[in-house]
């Protein structure tokens, strides 16, 4: 199975650019295609110009290339840090311009937008793994787990993605190197178990 890794995190020494490594080593040790973009590497634009906000709109090459890649896999892994409730901005623009109309969703005919959309990415299955500072009981008390209803609600959902996990890290700032080293192994398991060898994807020559 081709599945996309997608960090979000400017700092290479980063507990999230660790996360990645090792769900990508989980994938690799699985058999699968492991599609892995840093968007801080790659110097990804998150600028979504108004020429491509329309389903026909001019789109980059580079964008068609998330897309395309998007379409084929099975599954998808997202791994960045809780900033203000949110992912980075970065991942933010990545969401806005390639999360869009006819590759992750789209209107039935007739509608012009305000009805709900038909999800095109039924089948492929989300996972996504969030550091942060902030104590599971507060984030989910004080603010509501924005992170989850995003994630959850807002794009997977709608996208027709129902097979979906998120693992927060945390306290990131007070952990120490243990507890990090135990996370890490955890991610490891998390990517094994959540996409089984065996697991039969309809684009399986993907």
């Amino acid at each position: 199975m081709k599945v996309l890794v997608i960090l979000a995190h400017p700092h290479k020494e980063s507990f999230n650019h660790a996360i990645a490594c090792s769900a990508v080593d989980a994938l690799k040790a699985k058999g699968h295609r492991a599609v892995f973009h840093d968007l801080y590497e790659e110097k990804f634009d998150p600028v979504l110009p108004y020429e491509e906000i329309p389903r026909a709109g001019i789109v980059d090459p580079i964008i068609t290339k998330y897309c395309n890649e998007l379409t084929e896999a099975g599954g998808i892994i997202f791994v960045h840090p809780n900033w203000w409730g949110q992912p980075p901005a970065i991942l933010k623009g990545w969401i806005d311009r390639v999360i869009r109309p006819g590759v992750a969703y789209l209107f039935e005919e007739g509608d012009s937008g305000e009805g709900i959309p038909q999800g095109l990415l039924e089948g492929k299955r989300a996972l996504v793994f969030n550091t942060s500072n902030t104590p599971d009981e507060r984030e989910k008390k004080v603010f509501g787990d924005p992170l989850e209803n995003m994630w959850k609600k807002c794009i997977f959902e709608l996208c027709g993605i129902t097979e979906y996990k998120r693992r927060t890290f945390n306290v990131i700032v007070t952990s120490t190197r243990e507890e990090r080293d135990t996370w890490l192994k955890e991610a490891h398991n998390i990517v094994d178990e959540f996409f089984q060898k065996d697991l039969v994807y309809l684009n399986s020559k993907f």
